[in-house]
């Protein structure tokens, strides 16, 4: 996974948001932090677990200036289709974007070769459009929202303070580090 600090490629999707569809592209995420969250398909078992628990925490990430693209190679018309039927789905505020063609999943890397279906994965976007995070998981591995969130405040935080670093386990508020020659060996 080389995609770390590399600009995100264009794509154009159309995605299902509160009771509508809606188009996705590239420029829409200008200025904007950013979470692009993977996963398999619709339909299934780790994936609403999920889904929800984004769901749930949804109006946080808001707050912290960020907008959430669930993706999976589904159309725009399964997600739909999944919202009308599932109570943990129907919850969901957030952009859920139909990747059928693979493109954007492909942009990302995250497309299992052979199956047409994406890996678990979850990439933090900045406003410049440059990923700061990615994580991918085996399929059996559901991801937790609370320690997306951490994560997110700790690239905000790093992003707002040049110079500064987050360590291990940093909550917001906690002491954070200043690379230099007198840390070496110290720490």
């Amino acid at each position: 996974m080389a995609l770390i600090n590399t600009t995100i490629k264009p794509f154009k999707a159309t995605g299902y948001k509160e009771g509508k569809f809606v188009d996705v592209s590239d420029a829409d995420l200008k200025g904007k932090w950013s979470i692009f969250f993977f996963y398999p398909a619709d339909f299934t078992f780790v994936c609403p677990t999920e889904l929800e628990d984004l769901a749930d925490n949804y109006d946080t990430f808001q707050k912290l200036g960020v907008e959430i693209y669930s993706v999976s190679t589904d159309t725009h018309f399964s997600h739909k289709a999944w919202a009308d039927t599932s109570p943990a789905i129907g919850k969901i505020k957030y952009t859920m974007l139909g990747d059928p063609s693979g493109q954007i999943t492909n942009n990302f890397e995250v497309m299992r070769e052979g199956v047409g279906l994406a890996d678990r994965g979850t990439f933090l976007v900045d406003p410049e459009g440059v990923i700061q995070f990615t994580e991918v998981t085996a399929e059996g591995i559901g991801r937790n929202a609370a320690e997306l969130l951490r994560k997110v405040k700790a690239a905000q935080y790093v992003a707002s303070h040049p110079g500064e670093v987050c360590p291990a386990k940093w909550e917001e508020g906690e002491k954070t580090l200043a690379p230099s020659l007198d840390l070496v060996g110290k720490i």
